[in-house]
């Protein structure tokens, strides 16, 4: 008789669609630890603006892939993979049931789908170098030298438009040719939250992030980093730093914050109807609908 696969559960979704509450409610009634994917929780010192888990929410499920560096250290995506990796197959021995949650879809397919991007270290100058040129100047470049990838990564997205810059300078290849799958044996299970109401949600957290200490935590980043600091471009914390330098005030800023992330949610929403195929669950009984799922995928 062939063994059984293990389970690994995927609670994916755009940004402030409820993943944390979801996943934690999943975690509690099922025993199980929760495996953060999560582009920007990885960084220590960012709480607020990425509504990381709060030490509160971290007391009653055990959270990994959560502060696990300094937002000076860049973690490439290769990186994170075997950080990842590591701490969900130490889930699944103890188990046999991974509980991920996030909304980084290429983070999520890396993992659950094998991809595997190009083993590039970080070539140290050239990043330094790009990271004194205007972001969209980068962009551009990127647009000569792939295409693809700069068709799919935000111009607004330091991080991976700086990665991609570095994977064709140190081999003169587009990044975008040089990602291969091996993909896991074990049995996925993708559940999506895509509530309707996503808009006012966007409006409600933004507010309470600017009300729980978001200027005051990007003064704390700015005194330690410098303003200089790539990670400080990620939304809520760029327009908090225009708030701190004088050029907006509050009441401008937070219709910023909240455009910016209904853009960046209408791209989370694109990738994973493109990228995945989760169960999208329904906005009454998410979490019923989903103890039910999963109790027919462990039998």
């Amino acid at each position: 008789m062939e063994a059984k696969k293990p389970l690994v559960i995927v609670v994916l979704g755009p940004t402030a669609s409820g993943k944390t509450s979801l996943s934690i409610e999943i975690a509690k009634y099922f025993q199980l630890e929760i495996q953060n994917i999560d582009s920007r929780q990885v960084y220590k010192g960012m709480d607020i603006g990425t509504a990381k888990p709060t030490p509160k929410q971290q007391e009653q499920v055990q959270h990994f892939l959560i502060d696990i560096c300094e937002p000076n250290e860049q973690l490439n995506i290769n990186e994170f993979k075997k950080v990842a990796s590591a701490s969900l197959n130490d889930s699944l021995k103890k188990s046999g049931i991974g509980l991920l949650s996030g909304g980084s879809g290429l983070y999520l397919k890396t993992i659950t789908k094998g991809l595997e991007p190009p083993s590039v270290p970080a070539q140290k100058e050239f990043r330094e170098q790009l990271q004194k040129m205007d972001l969209k100047e980068c962009h551009q470049i990127l647009k000569v030298c792939d295409p693809l990838t700069a068709n799919k990564v935000s111009p607004t997205d330091s991080i991976r438009i700086i990665r991609a810059l570095e994977v064709f300078y140190a081999t003169g290849k587009p990044i975008s040719t040089q990602r291969v799958n091996k993909i896991p044996d074990w049995h996925v299970l993708e559940l999506g939250l895509n509530p309707t109401n996503l808009a006012h949600r966007i409006e409600m957290r933004t507010e309470e992030m600017y009300k729980n200490g978001l200027i005051e935590e990007t003064e704390e980043l700015l005194k330690k980093y410098g303003q200089e600091l790539p990670l400080l471009k990620t939304i809520g914390y760029q327009e908090a730093l225009c708030i701190i330098k004088g050029t907006i005030n509050i009441t401008q800023a937070i219709p910023i914050t909240n455009q910016r992330t209904r853009n960046f949610a209408k791209r989370q929403r694109t990738w994973f109807k493109n990228q995945h195929s989760p169960i999208w669950l329904n906005d009454e009984n998410s979490l019923k609908e989903s103890i039910s799922l999963i109790k027919e995928a462990i039998r």
